[in-house]
């Protein structure tokens, strides 16, 4: 039993992953909630949200409790898991924005942060990753035109410093597919388009990240009633795959198989019918010319 810790600032996501190991060690002890929640005093619907991760934070003495009744006898294994949950605790840099931040979206940049591969459809916007801080804050503008505009600015520095990952000794592989009408939406003007469009093509120079789009002629697709979406992908085999749909008051959060297995295939249903990435480059050199 290990705890991975090594996951770039992401403390909930190695809460759940963390969650996660517990619910394996009750499940070898044989142990029901109830059975684990009374042999530590507490409820058994503190142990369901332990391994749910659904806590703010993991209690050290409630989970050095929990190992021993697991019948986790070794100390450094004990030690080793204790250090990754102090290491789970902690907050996220994102927390610093937490004034223009929901936290709805803090599960999102946790994901973001700690994902192996980054997969999106995205159907009016340019994805938060990709965009340029003119785009960002046209975007962010347009959104909540009553903004201060320091709360605006503030919402393009957190976007800015989420593209940071990019850059990365070991980036997330990025791929992303954007419908034709993400690049004919005027957003910022026609010089923040035409810069922004320049953008895409140099990041799509990165062996990373991929980008596609998707035309208008192609007609019906596999993600016209759904809209735009994101699935996350992980390191740690104790995480599943995970979709993120979101809203303007809130988001979904889908692990379940049957969930993820749609969405996944949607997606690889609008790679391929997407123009072929070996010519993104063309295509958004011709759309820029339209600015």
């Amino acid at each position: 039993m290990t705890a991975e810790t090594d996951w770039g600032g992401a403390p909930s996501v190695l809460r759940m992953i963390l969650g996660r190991q517990l619910g394996v060690l009750r499940g070898r002890a044989g142990l029901t909630y109830k059975e684990a929640g009374a042999a530590i005093g507490v409820s058994h619907s503190t142990i369901r949200r332990m391994e749910s991760a659904k806590v703010a934070r993991l209690r050290l003495p409630d989970v050095e409790k929990l190992l021993q009744v697991y019948g986790v006898g070794d100390r450094l294994e004990i030690d080793t898991f204790l250090t990754s949950v102090r290491e789970a605790n902690k907050r996220g840099w994102w927390h610093t924005y937490r004034d223009v931040l929901p936290d709805w979206f803090a599960a999102y940049l946790s994901l973001e942060q700690a994902a192996l591969t980054i997969r999106a459809y995205e159907a009016q916007f340019v994805p938060g990753l990709l965009q340029t801080e003119a785009y960002a804050r046209a975007q962010l503008s347009a959104g909540d035109p009553q903004a201060p505009p320091k709360v605006t600015e503030r919402g393009v520095a957190l976007r800015m410093r989420r593209q940071e990952l990019l850059s990365r000794p070991v980036p997330p592989r990025v791929w992303v597919v954007l419908d034709e009408t993400v690049l004919r939406r005027p957003v910022g003007g026609a010089g923040v388009m035409r810069a922004q469009v320049d953008h895409l093509i140099e990041l799509g120079r990165l062996p990373h990240v991929t980008v596609q789009v998707m035309p208008f002629g192609h007609g019906p697709h596999p993600a016209l009633r759904s809209g735009a979406f994101h699935l996350f992908r992980f390191r740690a085999p104790e995480l599943p795959d995970i979709v993120y749909l979101g809203g303007l008051a809130g988001a979904a959060y889908l692990d379940k198989p049957a969930d993820v297995m749609v969405h996944r295939e949607a997606l690889d249903r609008l790679s391929a019918q997407a123009a072929p990435a070996r010519s993104t480059e063309d295509v958004l050199r011709a759309l820029r010319e339209e600015w």
